[in-house]
């Protein structure tokens, strides 16, 4: 019984081996993990002689010609004929001599590393072209493994869409939307484990036969930059049928052009289910020949004619004569020197400037924000001898200055303020009706009865910024500490110092900051800018 048993087996694989394809191309490409084998077939009475031993060899580079058998890997099996792969790596990747007495054959296996980012490999693959409307029949079939598949699966862009035991199949009229990647992978069990194989269809679905206009993709004209002696390449692509003539014309019976080359090869593609291609112009080392040429490039048919044409002109830098570009040069770096100059002389006469252009455009702050005073004088009101500087200079020099020459109105405690009146409640509404308020600093403007103002003062300015504060150092002040703190938040450019003589001329830079920081007014000066005022009395 079990002799039986083991010779019905043995027929069994006998027979399977017996059906398997004979190995006819000697290039072969398999795909990395893959089930695949190879079998020898010959008609030679040397085969049908069980006197001759079969034989398989692969060449191991260095180490030439290594004769195959069942220990060489526990992943090839050999009978007789037939060498199996369960799967084929990329080792396995060579030549191979199958030997039996004076027969041999000779294959060269080709092993294509899997994608692992796909379900297919694109250098294994088959291409169909069908033409829209007509039958689309793609059928899932390997003899190779005919009879021992045990399910198979097709998909579209590697996406499943049928699996059957038997051969799945499509079978339609193809439209545009049909075109795509098609595979079907085939499971298969040796020895109890599974096996897939891999057999990929690129499917293109072109256009009927009904032609198109052949065009010329692009401009009429283009012009290209080049550089002489550099090499270019001008590339022309065109919309035209399989039939039409494509091709570059340059020729010239008065003009030689060596240095061009065309290439006789071109690149075609279906894009929306039309025929495109490429051309190419090889030119090399240009020259001044081929500057200002038409090197025309033309698609043609019985029906229909298109060209566009391509000019070369030098790169623009290289058009200036080198005087004109010394020149240039030398025109922006004093360019550039100038504005540098212009911003810092506008940076240093920064209040000239800003004065001048109150003037120019009559700007008035004063028109419309419902105040009295132009500015409130705060000072040292009680006159003795050795005040008398800084009594004066509050009283007759600023009213001279800000309100007879540049038409200012001041608020003045003594000329301004009406005897007899609460003396606190009148000057905190002074201040509020004043755009500015001038402080005339000394230390001994510090004393009790004049702070008040002060702190009204700089409460309106820091808390509720309803005026701007000028703070005139009439006298070095030598002990900061009597100053009330919120003094030194005042920014530095509002802290203006008398300097006597030097400060005199109304056309001194005193004055010029002190009417920056005044509100701007429309007034015209007196004409008497360079007038020298008289020397304060001194005591």
């Amino acid at each position: 019984m079990y002799y039986e048993l083991f010779l019905t087996f043995f027929i069994l694989v006998i027979k399977s081996i017996s059906e398997q394809i004979c190995s006819s191309r000697s290039h072969i490409n398999v795909v990395e993990g893959e089930p695949f084998y190879l079998k020898y077939c010959s008609t030679s009475l040397s085969q049908k002689n069980k006197t001759h031993p079969t034989r398989w060899f692969k060449n191991n580079g260095l180490y030439g010609w290594v004769e195959l058998n069942t220990s060489s890997s526990p992943r090839i099996t050999l009978h007789d004929d037939v060498l199996e792969f369960w799967p084929v790596e990329l080792d396995d990747q060579g030549s191979y001599i199958f030997q039996v007495g004076h027969d041999t054959g000779e294959w060269t296996l080709n092993v294509i590393k899997r994608n692992k980012h796909s379900c297919f490999n694109e250098e294994h693959v088959l291409n169909k072209r069908i033409e829209v409307h007509k039958s689309l029949q793609i059928t899932c079939d390997n003899t190779l493994y005919a009879k021992q598949i045990n399910r198979t699966s097709l998909y579209k862009n590697c996406e499943k869409i049928s699996q059957s035991n038997k051969n799945p199949s499509i079978q339609k009229n193809a439209e545009f939307r049909d075109e795509g990647n098609y595979s079907c992978v085939f499971f298969l069990y040796h020895n109890g484990k599974l096996y897939n194989i891999t057999k990929t269809f690129i499917i293109t679905v072109v256009p009927e036969h009904s032609k198109v206009i052949p065009a010329v993709l692009g401009p009429e004209f283009s012009y290209v930059e080049v550089q002489l002696g550099k090499d270019v390449e001008l590339i022309c692509s065109a919309l035209l049928n399989e039939d039409d003539t494509f091709y570059w014309n340059f020729h010239d019976d008065n003009v030689l052009h060596p240095n061009v080359h065309e290439e006789q090869s071109m690149r075609t593609w279906i894009s929306e289910g039309k025929r495109h291609a490429s051309k190419t112009l090889r030119i090399e080392k240009v020259t001044e020949n081929n500057l200002n040429f038409l090197y025309n490039c033309t698609v043609t048919n019985p029906e229909a004619t298109d060209t566009r044409s391509f000019i070369l002109i030098r790169k623009g830098m290289t058009d200036i004569p080198g005087h004109m570009f010394t020149g240039g040069i030398v025109m922006a770096v004093v360019l550039s020197v100038a504005v540098v100059c212009s911003v810092i002389l506008c940076i240093i006469y920064k209040v000239d400037v800003a004065l001048f252009y109150r003037r120019l455009v009559k700007r008035d702050e004063t028109l419309t924000d419902g105040k009295t005073y132009d500015a409130f004088v705060s000072y040292l009101r009680v006159c003795h001898p050795e005040h008398g500087e800084e009594y004066t200079f509050a009283v007759e020099t600023l009213p001279k200055v800000l309100e007879k020459h540049f038409g200012y109105k001041l608020c003045i405690f003594e000329r301004d303020v009406v005897p007899g009146g609460a003396v606190v409640e009148e000057i905190h509404s002074l201040i509020q009706k004043s755009r500015r308020l001038i402080i005339i600093l000394s230390e001994t403007f510090m004393s009790n009865e004049a702070r008040f103002e002060l702190e009204s003062g700089l409460h309106e300015a820091l808390v509720e910024r309803k005026i701007k504060v000028i703070l005139i150092e009439f006298m070095p002040v030598r002990n900061f500490t009597l100053l009330p703190q919120s003094l030194k938040l005042l920014k530095s450019h509002r802290v203006l110092k008398w300097k006597a003589q030097e400060s005199l001329p109304y056309n001194s830079r005193f004055w010029k900051n002190l009417l920056y920081l005044m509100p701007a007014k429309a007034t015209k000066p007196s004409g008497i800018e360079l007038e020298v005022m008289p020397i304060l009395p001194t005591p």
